[in-house]
């Protein structure tokens, strides 16, 4: 059905054929020629990730976005093709590059954030946590199962009292009173992508007695009744094709074993969003690309005005022009920083750029697009109105639009604004 991406051949290119263009003739779906920026591997990968969302997720998102239905089978389906953490090497994942996994992720945002959301903290969060500070016992233990989509991940940083300010979390971990080796973690995380359905919890807490912020894998089935909740977030206006929730936990019991050796403090947290974040600005850029699909198709098949297509219209060609130029740009400010990013050059302040301009210019554009279908844009069928909802979150989290300024601000000046 789909080659994985462990089985991978250069010879399924047809989505690569479809964007690249060997004369000087401008191909509007590849107006920059990105695609000849990447390997034959990672058009192969883009062309794998491709089939899948769009013959299997596409089909799906309408039902799911409408009632906050996510189907968890979708995770198991994307280790099945090798989607999931798809740069780590070993562990039954696929050790790709970073363009790699951005292509990944700009399919999977194509049909929609919510899917590629729940990918993200799966892949990025939970499994790039464990892979870059887990002891070896733990990466076995977990990172196996979570190629496959078989364990589940969620990712508890934020707070009820602390979106912004991580730094001033009140989880606490405190040395269980009567068994040796233990925690007792209590605290509350909320808007956690996976976390009703999640089967391990990367939860961050300070320890009682050094204030230091550490890392602790939390096994739902190993969780005494009444010590951790899981509550769904319902009614969102925004990724309502993924599932949300909370992280409630009541003097929860967690081994020693399963707390992060070495990393402490804010960099653990901090390098898992930066992988997340790097993604984020891949995946908007394929959901903008969605969009001036859907637009073009409408602009050229309705009709206004004397029997004119809505395309004939100047302010609707600089709709679709302002959008592709932007959605171009950002392609290409993604390479540079994934190329970068593998040769370890790339400091976070690069990823904060382009998660911040192509969060922005997505949902820019996004709403300029959703113009042309007028009140049309209302109906969820023509897909618009839900990437749009769905941007205006992607702006929002893992570092809000405003917060990667000030991260930006700071390196520029020297400067410390936040406080």
């Amino acid at each position: 059905m789909y080659r994985p991406l462990l089985q991978r051949s250069s010879k399924h290119l047809n989505l690569s054929r479809r964007y690249s263009s060997n004369s000087s003739v401008f191909n509007w779906l590849d107006p920059l020629a990105s695609n000849k920026l990447f390997t034959q591997e990672e058009l192969a990968i883009q062309e794998t990730a491709n089939a899948y969302c769009q013959e299997r997720m596409l089909p799906r998102v309408l039902d799911a976005y409408r009632y906050e239905n996510y189907d968890r089978k979708i995770l198991e389906e994307m280790g099945e093709v090798g989607l999931l953490g798809a740069t780590i090497k070993g562990y039954g994942c696929a050790g790709v590059s970073s363009i790699a996994s951005g292509l990944i992720a700009r399919e999977v945002e194509r049909v929609d954030s919510g899917y590629r959301s729940g990918m993200s903290v799966q892949s990025s969060l939970v499994m790039g946590g464990i892979d870059k500070f887990g002891t070896e016992e733990q990466k076995d233990r977990y990172l196996p199962g979570m190629a496959k989509g078989k364990i589940l991940g969620a990712f508890g940083l934020t707070e009820p009292n602390h979106g912004s300010d991580p730094g001033s979390m009140e989880t606490v971990a405190k040395p269980h009173p009567s068994k040796k080796d233990y925690f007792l973690i209590s605290g509350s995380k909320t808007w956690i992508t996976n976390s009703p359905i999640a089967d391990v919890m990367l939860v961050w807490a300070k320890l009682q007695s050094t204030g230091k912020i550490r890392g602790f894998l939390i096994d739902r089935a190993a969780c005494p009744p009444g010590t951790l909740e899981t509550p769904d977030i319902k009614n969102k206006n925004g990724l309502r094709a993924s599932t949300t929730g909370m992280i409630q936990l009541d003097e929860c019991p967690v081994p020693k074993e399963n707390m992060f050796p070495s990393i402490e403090g804010l960099k653990g947290p901090f390098t898992c969003l930066n992988s997340a974040r790097y993604g984020i600005a891949w995946g908007t850029m394929g959901a903008l690309e969605d969009c001036i699909d859907r637009a073009r198709t409408y602009a050229l098949e309705r009709k206004q005005f004397k029997g004119n297509p809505l395309a004939k219209y100047q302010l609707v060609q600089k709709k679709l022009v302002d959008a592709l130029t932007d959605a171009a740009y950002g392609i290409l400010a993604a390479t540079q920083v994934g190329r970068l990013m593998d040769e370890g050059r790339a400091p976070p302040e690069m990823i904060s750029m382009i998660k911040r301009q192509n969060c922005d210019r997505a949902l820019a554009n996004a709403r300029k697009l959703q113009e042309i279908f007028g009140g049309n844009s209302v109906s969820d069928e023509y897909g618009i109105g839900r990437h749009v909802a769905n941007l205006f979150v992607t702006q929002t989290y893992e570092g809000q639009s405003d917060i990667h300024s000030l991260i930006l601000g700071r390196a520029i000046t020297g400067i410390q604004a936040f406080a």
